[in-house]
């Protein structure tokens, strides 16, 4: 041999020695977050990468660590800029060192990192998946759902124990107004590397019971806003704008709107949020009911005043008449007693007793004329009573009749006997001419959706 054969600890120091004179200086480093943990003394240690532009593949990895001292003043800082944390997937920009050991190899020493790069990365990012969801021609697919107008079945994805979900149990449930809802608990993990995999297992078991809900709802509780990192990916994404049934979100903060929220039916700000949504709608069908009958009320008395007005017309124009008709017939009586009395006084007194007679049957038939004729007027006015409260019955048993009709021309009913209505794109199919090959279909039955593809 011609040179003396080194130890491996003196090789190593060497490439020590070559890296330490070669990389005196920091570099600014863009790379991505695979795997971050925080030690129990305080000193973060990370697995920077870099991958393929056009795919998944790993080109380039390296062990980092940003000890105690400076992951005091950087993590802060840095969540304070971005709204984030440091976490697994992110792809940062970090200013670093080149260090060798011995006896644990190569790796970088961060000292410092621009969070304005990972606000902007996070940002393309988001703005990415939106253009991937708009290319595929599902992102508007969830938000042109019919909404029931009673949602009464709730499916929820959320934490079991997450203080957002009994939030949201116990004013729904505790609601002031009495009004009941089924909610069923789909539990899933809301936050971190596991959350994608647990939503979308959410979302496909509710779809597997489709029928026995009239919504879903996606809620957790407050807390760092790095744990809305999910709620940015596309499959999550991907299985909200296709599901079936519309879908609410109650994620838990005000100022950010994840793409989640963007695809949704409706986006509410927080779990209570959301279950005063579904109870205001029931409160608004109340009103409207309640302004409804006070309108159908109004209306009927309206009808049976005016009934009860032309009656007493009736009756005022009547009565003159059979005033003036007993009026009539008495003058003629007293007519004919005088008369009756100036001839008796010319007849013999033996035709007295005759007259007599005749006088008491005058009496007596004029008083049954005068029965006679009241009786009528009581049976003409007991008609006149029963007409109007017969027309009354046969109005309203109309205006029944028509409410009727009405519902039965609600889309709802409609389906139920047998009909569909079939969308594309969100809207209602008229002309088959409309619809291009091998476009996807939604047809809406009375018992649920259905999928189909034209030819």
């Amino acid at each position: 041999m011609e040179t003396q054969p080194l130890s491996l600890y003196q090789l190593l120091g060497q490439v020590k020695s070559s890296i330490k004179n070669n990389l005196p200086f920091a570099f600014w480093v863009i790379a991505e977050i695979s795997e971050l943990k925080v030690n129990y003394s305080g000193h973060c240690y990370l697995e920077l990468i870099e991958k393929e532009t056009t795919g998944e593949s790993i080109k380039a990895k390296a062990r980092a660590t940003i000890w105690s001292t400076a992951f005091r003043m950087i993590q802060p800082y840095f969540e304070t800029t971005t709204g984030t944390g440091l976490a697994s997937g992110m792809k940062v920009m970090v200013k670093v060192t080149a260090e060798f050991h011995e006896l644990y190899g190569f790796s970088l020493n961060i000292t410092d990192i621009e969070p304005s790069y990972t606000i902007g990365e996070m940002a393309r990012q988001k703005q990415e998946i939106i253009n991937r969801l708009v290319a595929d021609g599902v992102f508007d697919m969830n938000r042109a759902r019919v909404m029931p107008e009673l949602p009464r079945r709730i499916a929820v994805i959320s934490s079991r124990t997450a203080a957002g979900f009994g939030d949201f149990m116990k004013q729904l449930t505790g609601n002031p107004f009495g009004y009941k809802f089924y909610v069923k608990l789909f539990p899933a993990v809301m936050q971190g590397d596991e959350a994608e995999q647990s939503i979308v297992a959410a979302l496909d078991h509710i779809f597997s019971h489709e029928q026995f809900f009239d919504v879903v709802v996606i809620i957790r509780g407050g807390g760092a806003q790095s744990e809305l990192n999910c709620f940015n990916n596309y499959w999550i994404a991907y299985h909200i704008c296709q599901f079936p049934l519309p879908v609410l979100t109650g994620i838990g903060h005000e100022q950010d709107e994840t793409i989640a929220d963007l695809v949704a039916h409706t986006r509410l700000k927080t779990p209570t949020a959301v279950a005063e949504h579904l109870v205001g709608m029931y409160r608004i069908a109340d009103e409207r009911i309640n302004d409804l009958s006070m309108a159908l009320t109004d209306t009927v008395q309206s009808l049976v005043n005016d009934e009860k007005n032309l009656l007493e017309k009736y009756l005022l124009t009547l009565k003159p008449g059979i005033d003036k008709y007993l009026e009539r017939g008495g003058g003629n009586l007293r007519m004919l007693g005088i008369r009756m009395n100036a001839a008796a006084r010319r007849l013999p007194v033996r035709e007295h007793g005759a007259i007599a007679r005749m006088n008491d049957r005058l009496g007596r038939f004029s008083g049954e004329f005068l029965i006679t004729a009241s009786h009528k007027v009581m049976l003409r006015s007991g008609r006149l009573r029963e007409t109007s409260q017969s027309f009354l019955q046969q109005f309203k048993h109309n205006l029944e009749m028509l409410d009727k009709q009405n519902k039965y021309q609600d889309p709802f009913h409609i389906l139920k006997r047998g009909y569909s209505v079939t969308y594309y794109n969100g809207k209602v199919i008229k002309e088959p001419s409309s619809v291009p090959s091998k476009a996807d279909l939604t047809t809406r039955l009375a018992g649920g959706i259905l999928k189909s593809k034209t030819n």
